[in-house]
């Protein structure tokens, strides 16, 4: 259910504090806000962002040997095959498209078990602590109904996500804005990782208002801005 969206005045006064604690630089003042004052937020159903994650899983266990026919099976049993994206499947099937590109999604699976409750914490200096360890245990043939029914997901506040979702955005501009300037990011993370959090984080928050479209697909969530 929505609930009306968090002050988003506040929110960057918050997220500019958080740079600057970090000692990154500030994206310009003229930066968009990512949300209206009159804005409602929600978060996509639990069980779409449960189905996200694991599917995000499947795909890094690919990249890290999985064979694709269990990869195959293990979706098509879980009834799962409908929620992969295109790109996705061709990867999962036949490894056409660019292992190094989908084996980034680790971090966007860490924003996601954020999201869902299931890490306790999304530091930006750090990378994600033992998230795959979290979902579903595929040698084990453990299934997605028995993975939820262990994990008992508790998935965040909407308004606490949101403010997450503000701070990666400027974090995004942040840690690239550093590279462009050939300087080293602080902590463990680059922009890549933190533009796979801000991913995972844009696709699982729905904001409600006048100037928001409806929730699209996962690679639907436009990062260019």
């Amino acid at each position: 259910m929505a609930v009306p969206a968090p002050d988003p005045l506040a929110v960057r006064a918050a997220s500019f504090q958080e740079l600057t604690r970090l000692g990154v630089p500030l994206p310009p003042d003229t930066f968009p806000l990512v949300w209206d004052a009159q804005d409602a937020v929600e978060l996509r159903h639990t069980g779409e962002l449960e189905a996200r994650a694991v599917i995000l899983h499947v795909l890094l266990e690919r990249c890290f040997g999985m064979p694709a026919p269990a990869a195959e099976k293990w979706l098509d049993t879980n009834r799962l095959i409908p929620d992969v994206t295109e790109p996705e499947w061709a990867w999962i099937s036949a490894e056409i498209g660019d292992r190094q590109s989908f084996a980034l999604h680790l971090d966007a699976l860490a924003g996601l078990a954020w999201v869902l409750g299931i890490s306790k914490t999304l530091d930006p200096l750090l990378p994600p602590p033992r998230v795959l360890e979290q979902l579903p245990d595929l040698l084990a043939d453990e299934s997605f109904e028995q993975w939820r029914a262990r994990t008992l997901a508790a998935p965040r506040d909407p308004t606490v996500v949101a403010a997450a979702l503000d701070l990666h955005y400027c974090l995004d501009w942040s840690f690239q804005e550093l590279e462009r300037q050939g300087l080293p990011c602080p902590g463990e993370l680059n922009a890549n990782a933190i533009g796979q959090r801000r991913w995972a984080l844009e696709w699982a928050t729905v904001f409600v208002g006048e100037f928001h479209d409806p929730p699209g697909g996962w690679e639907e969530v436009d990062l260019s801005v």
